[in-house]
């Protein structure tokens, strides 16, 4: 019984190393060549590559040309506005219509709730070249493409289900005796919603909002269907420079891009954190 024990300590021991070895080794896979793109974007010289000054560490090696360069340049300066309202419109519409249905389909009393959900949902599961495809015929009869409006309602169509999603998962811990509560002591449903319900599910609001803005920051294959000239993206434009000219710009803007999306997952991070340390009412 006594070596038992030592030798089945050593094989979990043995084991748990040989698991962080592997969780080690695939995540340096994954996140090396996001990384190596940092100091690319810093390089003095119109390479993808590290120079010899680089590797010496020579200050004189780096510099914040390309910064400026995109800083200063009219074609990215235009993307990244057009990205903004883009993507603060269509979150604002997927956070207002997610959140009716979430609530909608929270009810029990609500028909059909399991193929609404899936059919909801659906756009998350759909390749997105079909959906772009889709959405650029149904645009185009409809007068929608090549228009700011086609492509707020695209990336609303996107974004929605990450919504349904978050406030979903937030309701199912909801206690309807606070609703039922406030009615008792007259407030109407709007403002039993408002001041009882709202406060409650913020938390999952505002993360399906975040990850509906990231998708809609994000989205490239819509905006090569559906946008024209004058609503060109970052992804779009990224794109663009890939094709057209391959300029360490690009790599600043995924630096630029790398760390937004680095403060997006710390904020949802902070807010799931938030929602489960909320008592229980």
């Amino acid at each position: 019984m006594r070596s038992a024990a030592p030798a089945r300590s050593f094989a979990e021991q043995a084991g748990r190393l040989l698991l962080l070895a592997v969780c080690a080794a695939v995540l340096l896979f994954l996140i090396a060549p996001l990384l190596v793109v940092v100091p690319l974007s810093f390089n003095a010289e119109p390479y993808f590559t590290f120079t010899e000054g680089m590797l010496r560490l020579d200050a004189d090696a780096y510099s914040l040309r390309w910064y400026r360069g995109v800083a200063g340049d009219q074609e990215w300066r235009r993307a990244l506005v057009n990205s903004l309202i883009i993507g603060a419109a269509a979150t604002a519409l997927a956070t207002a219509l997610g959140t009716l249905a979430a609530l909608g389909l929270a009810n029990p009393a609500m028909p059909w709730r399991t193929p609404i959900m899936g059919m909801l949902l659906s756009p998350i599961v759909t390749p997105l070249i079909i959906s772009a495809v889709g959405m650029f015929f149904f645009y185009s009869e409809v007068g929608l493409a090549q228009s700011h409006l086609g492509l707020i309602l695209a990336h609303t169509t996107l974004g929605a289900p990450f919504v349904v999603i978050t406030v979903t998962a937030t309701l199912s811990g909801f206690d309807r005796n606070l609703t039922r509560a406030a009615a008792s002591l007259g407030a109407g449903p709007l403002t039993s919603f408002r001041r009882v319900q709202l406060p409650l599910i913020t938390p999952g609001v505002v993360s399906g909002a975040l990850f509906a803005f990231a998708t809609s920051f994000d989205e490239v294959v819509t905006v090569l269907f559906i946008g024209g000239l004058e609503q060109r993206t970052i992804p779009r434009q990224m794109w663009s420079g890939i094709r057209e000219e391959i300029s360490p710009a690009i790599l600043a803007v995924a630096t630029f891009l790398l760390v937004f999306a680095l403060l997006f997952m710390a904020t949802v991070e902070w807010l799931r954190q938030r929602g489960a340390g909320r008592p229980a009412s």
